[in-house]
């Protein structure tokens, strides 16, 4: 399943590169994250790993993410695997004329069991809503200092 996410976020391009290349933000706008742990590579570089830990509701969840292609500010392409889903996201960004950033996801989520192909057949649109909120999150927290990490 493969789909494109855009926002604009009222920051220049270099602050809000600063705000999302911080894993110390993650917290303020990806709900659910309780920890995070670099497990491989040079942080921030093509092949880096971090291990990403959630708890939403009852359930908990781990990624990895991997850093396939960087060219920042202007790309970032990352791929998340987590038990029974691997999810590639490229992101671009780009400063608008009136200097502040639209950032395009182009995200595909690759389901590896049955079930999960399941689901992404059954309710595509609940991938897109979370993509779309985190990105709002994001949105939140860079422009206004809301932090889902208070909610």
């Amino acid at each position: 399943m493969k789909y494109t996410t855009e926002i604009i976020i009222k920051l220049s391009l270099s602050e809000f590169i600063k705000k999302l290349n911080s894993p110390e933000n993650m917290k303020h706008w990806q709900e659910g994250l309780i920890d995070y742990e670099h497990i491989s590579g040079t942080p921030g570089q093509i092949g880096s790993k971090m291990r990403l830990n959630y708890k939403l509701g009852n359930r908990s969840m781990e990624l990895v993410e991997t850093i396939l292609h960087t060219k920042l500010p202007n790309e970032l392409h990352l791929t998340y695997d987590a038990k029974g889903m691997h999810n590639v996201q490229e992101n671009y960004f780009e400063e608008t004329s009136d200097g502040f950033t639209k950032w395009t996801s182009k995200s595909e989520f690759i389901p590896t069991t049955f079930m999960l192909r399941m689901v992404t057949l059954v309710i595509p649109s609940a991938f897109k809503k979370q993509t779309k909120k985190y990105m709002q999150n994001f949105k939140n927290f860079a422009e206004n200092g809301i932090s889902v990490a208070n909610a």
